[in-house]
């Protein structure tokens, strides 16, 4: 357990020197060159500051309940790094289908409707998440930790790949454009995410994977659109929302 805390410490501390470091690299380093602007910023970390509360209290809890009471049919050969490695890509196929299901169920994209009505990216987009979303993928998630036997630890050396990658292909950083080629082939880019938060919807419902990109290529939901500078990004047919609005959205008539 306590190896388990100071992973889970390791974790916070690496994840947040991560945001800043993206954060002041993409203003410096612009593809879009157009800014978000502090109060945008400061929404969307008061929506991941919200989450970072229901972690502790509920989410880290439910994932534990699940690593300790989970099924114990795993052969020997499924641990070590080769396991860890095998943890990693079967929680990120999970990821991918999950992540299409919250656009393809419509009481999912209520939810996850919030993520995407940012209407500019950059790496604080990543942790903008309404904290229904976050408690009902908590609770899944346990079902596949429960029915997998995925250890604890696995999560959360995944947990914070994603973090790592989710803030990197959120962001506006430009990269060299052969590098970003290089890295497309094995993780989301900026190039191919920021087509999924394209103002369109065919291509919001697109490109849904979060790590590796191979997911959208394998289950053919790949999108053709090429990112440009000037594409617009949020919700096709809405308007972004202060705090209080964002939270309210799901629970809307529609």
């Amino acid at each position: 357990m306590e190896q388990l805390s100071a992973l889970l410490a390791y974790k916070i501390v690496a994840v947040l020197g991560w945001l800043v470091l993206l954060l002041a690299l993409e203003r410096m380093f612009p593809l879009a060159r157009v800014v978000g602007g502090i109060k945008r910023v400061a929404k969307n970390l008061s929506l991941a500051g919200f989450n970072a509360l229901l972690s502790p209290l509920i989410v880290v809890p439910v994932s534990a309940f699940a690593a300790s009471h989970a099924l114990g049919w795993r052969p020997l050969w499924w641990g070590g790094w080769a396991g860890l490695v095998l943890d990693i890509i079967v929680l990120d196929l999970w990821i991918y289908w999950w992540h299409r299901a919250n656009h393809e169920w419509p009481l999912l994209w209520r939810f996850h409707e919030v993520h995407h009505m940012d209407e500019f990216l950059d790496a604080s987009s990543a942790l903008r998440f309404h904290f229904g979303e976050v408690l009902i993928s908590s609770l899944v998630r346990a079902g596949v930790i429960l029915a997998l036997g995925v250890p604890l630890v696995s999560v959360v050396v995944f947990e914070t790949l994603l973090a790592f990658n989710t803030m990197f292909h959120h962001s506006d950083l430009r990269l060299p454009r052969r590098l970003e080629q290089a890295l497309s082939y094995v993780i989301v880019t900026p190039s191919i995410h920021w087509v999924h938060h394209h103002a369109i919807r065919r291509d919001t419902d697109s490109n849904y994977a979060s790590l590796l990109s191979v997911w959208d290529r394998l289950f053919a939901s790949h999108s053709l659109t090429v990112r440009t500078p000037e594409m617009r990004v949020g919700t096709e047919g809405m308007k972004d929302r202060g705090f209080t609005g964002l939270l309210a959205r799901p629970f809307e008539e529609r």
